[in-house]
């Protein structure tokens, strides 16, 4: 299994599993069958409403065996909890959900701040602008949680490279960050930067987010796993479509934490960390990319937002 090492020299299995619409009832099955077939790196959220079950399956899974050192635990806070005041207690009811001393790893889930609970469709009252919560406050309140041994690495989720090089002075830099990332958005500046300043990359929707909520969806939206080139590079190795772009995902030194259910594609894509792709393979689905996003962040930007796209993406 490939690792990625943090400054501490903790290291952290790069194929995870990810706990993003997996379904209450559903969730905890999924997890406990993982850490049967051997997966050591599960990702949680507070917004995804099933950290107490992930939690559950996780208490069995150690009762059965699988040490806590053993485990990379990573959560993240939401967008409620951006004031100071407020970190801590979203951490906290992570920590009492999951029912865990400590997280691996704790991310800002977005830059974007709201003052209640989302709703669709969101107004703009439901949005605080950064000038009111700087991401500087969320983060020295981060910060605070490394000291107080809440959380053992902290990071950040769906920041551009703009926003990342805001916290390069912070008094513990960001050490991860996790963003959509795939053959068609494969963000090489922002790995790049990453790489030049110490901050991993965990790419989320890896196999395109094929079961994306319809508020993501458009009428035109191409289908990665059905990808051409991809289904030829499949069958020339004899893997699947998904095990071929988590291949791509981990060779490029990057995290990848698809989600599944299904505990066939959970073996498949667990085995996926054992297939390597030739250097002609990698070129060529590098050549795929077309810079699109499947969760382009729309939702946040009604009439009337502090936000906008451009302003998300810094692009």
């Amino acid at each position: 299994m490939r690792t990625l090492t943090f400054r501490n020299d903790d290291t952290m299995p790069a194929l995870g599993l990810g706990t993003w619409k997996s379904a209450p009832g559903e969730v905890g099955a999924a997890v406990r069958e993982a850490l049967r077939i051997g997966y050591r790196h599960i990702d949680c959220a507070a917004i995804y409403g099933n950290e107490q079950e992930v939690g559950a399956a996780l208490a069995k899974g150690m009762g059965d065996g699988v040490a806590r050192d053993d485990l990379w635990v990573t959560s993240k806070l939401w967008c409620t909890h951006h004031r100071a005041a407020d970190v801590r207690a979203g951490a906290e009811q992570t920590l009492s959900d999951l029912g865990l001393e400590h997280l691996d790893l704790y991310l800002v889930h977005w830059p974007v701040a709201l003052v209640r609970e989302p709703h669709s469709p969101l107004e703009p009252a439901d949005l605080v602008s950064l000038d009111e919560i700087p991401l500087a406050e969320t983060w020295g309140a981060m910060e605070a949680l490394v000291d107080a041994g809440l959380v053992k690495h902290i990071g950040v989720s769906n920041y551009s490279v703009a926003k990342l090089e805001a916290h390069l002075d912070a008094r513990i830099r960001p050490e991860m960050d996790q963003v959509e990332m795939h053959p068609y958005l494969r963000q090489p500046e922002l790995v790049a930067f990453g790489k030049e300043h110490g901050i991993h990359v965990t790419a989320y929707s890896p196999l395109g987010s094929g079961d994306r909520p319809d508020v993501m969806r458009g009428d035109d939206d191409p289908v990665l796993l059905e990808d051409a080139a991809i289904a030829s590079i499949a069958a020339d190795l004899g893997a699947t479509p998904a095990q071929v772009l988590l291949a791509w995902g981990l060779q490029r030194g990057t995290s990848v934490i698809p989600k599944s259910v299904n505990p066939e594609r959970l073996e498949q894509n667990f085995a996926a960390a054992s297939l390597e792709l030739p250097a002609d393979a990698m070129a060529a689905i590098d050549g795929l990319d077309r810079r699109r996003r499947y969760v382009d962040g729309t939702f946040w930007a009604p009439a009337g937002s502090p936000y906008s796209v451009a302003s998300l993406w810094d692009e």
